[in-house]
């Protein structure tokens, strides 16, 4: 009995001193939450948070003047470097795209004008051969008498005016598709344009120097364009 009670007294002791070791222990982290408890409840009742340590405020306040005055960051100095090149690339690009631009209208307008000259003068050498058909007619007419076209020459007046129909219709054709005569008069003002000075033709007055005295060969021209200059004689003052 003595042992069971030696024991149990012991035991006693021993669950004592645990206690007390975990009371000790305990007590600061109690106080600790007691505290927080007391602040969060002050914090719901006022609406407000707690005002932060100064030590922290003094801190922020002194780091946003170096913030300041750091500058930009690698970042954005990057970005700036990339944005110009960009900018310059597009001022390039846009500068090429105005110039092939130009050169389309450029190359566009000659070919319409080709085009339009290919239509127009695409008859000029046909026209040169009919030249020759049309210069024969006159010289047929032109060598056939006034005097010999009477009513006992019948055939002969005939023939005549049959010539003379057909050089009028011939000539109507060609102002139809724009090939105009060249027939100067005499004492014309010579123009190298349309005019060919074959020889000169000497003359007491002076007023008459470089214009046409004598038409050897008429000229034409097809829209404005000299196909074969009138042939002419010009006087020369001696």
């Amino acid at each position: 009995m003595a042992t069971i009670g030696s024991m149990c007294l012991r035991s006693a002791r021993r669950m004592t001193s645990i206690t007390r070791s975990y009371i000790l222990r305990t007590t600061p982290i109690r106080s600790n939450l007691k505290q927080f408890s007391a602040t969060a409840t002050e914090t719901n009742n006022n609406g407000s948070t707690p005002p932060e340590p100064k030590e922290k405020s003094e801190e922020k306040l002194e780091t946003k003047p170096d913030q300041k005055a750091s500058g930009p960051s690698e970042a954005e100095i990057t970005l700036q470097k990339e944005k110009a090149k960009l900018e310059e690339t597009m001022k390039d690009i846009k500068d090429k795209y105005m110039r092939a631009l130009a050169e389309t209208e450029n190359v566009r307008r000659r070919m319409k004008n080709q085009v339009d000259d290919a239509k127009i003068f695409g008859i000029q050498g046909f026209c040169k051969d009919l030249l020759e058909v049309a210069d024969i007619l006159g010289k047929a007419t032109e060598s056939v008498p006034k005097e010999e076209l009477k009513e006992e020459n019948i055939h002969l007046k005939n023939l005549f005016q049959g010539l003379t129909m057909t050089e009028s219709q011939l000539l109507k054709v060609f102002n139809k598709h724009g090939l105009e005569q060249i027939a100067p008069s005499e004492g014309e003002k010579f123009d190298p344009f349309v005019h060919e000075a074959m020889f000169e033709v000497p003359t007491p007055d002076k007023d008459a120097e470089a214009t046409i005295a004598v038409i050897t060969k008429k000229g034409y021209k097809l829209q404005s364009r000299t196909i074969r200059p009138a042939l002419v004689g010009v006087y020369k003052p001696t």
